[in-house]
């Protein structure tokens, strides 16, 4: 039985994806559920599974085609395995011949080693010189399965690779490598914030003893009560932020075209670092979480977004957006706004500074914190107010307990 194989329902937001890596080939027998190609869309990167056991009969798109949603993209014959359908006179067999031949002709190696497209793209990402890959498949072609077990592996190629080019007597090597859709919409995203909206960012710094102190205090507790959740910085900021969204309504709101939109609930974005690239999974409804639930989302999202799980609803929306450049080292920094929402909150490094407290200098953890908003709509009056309201409640955390 001839299945098709179609690219999965886009929502609005996502017009058109690519196809990314064929994981089967024609005729290669796979099961149920087993992954057989990943499709790259601006956001996120998509997962088709096989139907049912048998094997890929036909691909009608190859890797780097764009396509549509629900668009066929391959032909799938059931309980076949080990060999490509014969129903179809031929076809399958000479268009698997014309597929083997083309990536002869443009995927070969330093070396003239066969090479397929995906395991190229996988090098290409990962650093991995080619002419030291020995090949697995069919007439020594090198695999992305190859291409993975040559990055695990000891160093040694990239010291012959550095012994190579400092006895080239000063030659240059550049690399080009073709930008993922992913990072081209990240790239048009932040120009877009940068030259459409009015964006002014106001600075603050932060005591973090206070909270410091706190989770020293009840960090074994708090792990305990909540089935493991740890205890964390962000939990608090994304609580202070959600108590004081509810004081600054502007800074919740969003822009539509000649509209303004006020959202009476509070949305969290927490900007996560991933693979391929910067990604801001939602926290739905964050007034209505405690720390403990808000610290587990959090976590879950981002373990699940470094390695790529991530569904296009769970990063789309969002009326406010927190991103921490301290994990990085970052001691300060401007966030780029995600539009359309009208602020992003920037968190940075702790690090212990001298303070002039009470007419003394006493040595305090300080973090400094950056409120990038979009002037159209926010005052600085309102941003200054909020920065503040989030300084004031995590340097007294009672303050978020009682709302104050």
């Amino acid at each position: 039985m001839t299945i098709e194989i179609k690219a999965p329902t886009f929502p609005e937001s996502v017009q058109d994806g690519s196809i990314a890596t064929w994981h089967k080939k024609p005729g290669e027998a796979v099961s149920r559920d087993e992954l057989i190609v990943d499709i790259e869309t601006d956001k996120v990167v998509l997962e088709v599974v096989a139907p049912a056991d048998g094997a890929i009969s036909e691909i009608i798109k190859d890797e780097g085609d764009t396509v549509l949603s629900n668009e066929v993209i391959a032909k799938f014959e059931e309980g076949a395995g080990g060999g490509a359908s014969k129903d179809e006179g031929g076809k399958e067999e000479a268009a698997e011949e014309k597929k083997e031949e083309a990536p002869k002709e443009e995927s070969k190696g330093d070396g003239d080693q066969l090479v397929n497209p995906a395991a190229r793209k996988l090098a290409d990402e990962k650093g991995v010189d080619l002419s030291s890959v020995k090949g697995s498949g069919k007439g020594g072609r090198i695999t992305k399965e190859d291409v993975q077990k040559a990055e695990k592996a000891p160093a040694a190629a990239p010291a012959a690779a550095a012994a190579e080019v400092s006895t080239s007597g000063g030659e240059r090597v550049e690399k080009r490598v073709p930008m993922t859709r992913m990072r081209k919409r990240i790239a048009e995203r932040l120009l877009d914030a940068s030259q459409s909206t009015a964006m002014l960012t106001t600075f603050n710094e932060v005591n973090m003893k206070p909270v410091m102190d706190l989770r020293k205090n009840y960090k074994d507790l708090f792990e305990k009560k909540h089935n493991g959740t740890r205890l964390g910085f962000m939990g608090f900021f994304v609580k202070a932020a959600v108590e004081a969204l509810k004081r600054y309504s502007a800074v919740n709101a969003s822009i539509d075209g000649n509209d303004i939109v006020y959202h009476g609930y509070q949305d969290i974005g927490v900007a996560v670092s991933s693979p391929k690239g910067l990604v801001v999974p939602i926290l739905r409804n964050a007034e209505n979480m405690g720390l403990a639930d808000m610290e587990n989302n959090i976590r879950d999202l981002g373990v699940r977004a470094r390695d790529g799980k991530l569904s296009i609803d769970e990063m789309t929306g969002g009326t406010f957006t927190i991103t921490n450049g301290g994990v990085f080292g970052s001691l300060l920094s401007t966030p780029i706004l995600n539009p359309p929402q009208t602020a992003i909150l920037g968190m940075h490094k702790i690090q212990e500074r001298p303070m002039a407290v009470d007419g003394k200098v006493e040595i305090l953890p300080m973090m400094y914190l950056a409120l990038s908003y979009d002037h159209r709509l926010v005052d600085g009056k309102e941003a200054v107010g909020f920065l503040v309201a989030i300084k004031e409640m995590i340097e007294d955390p009672a303050r978020i307990l009682l709302e104050v």
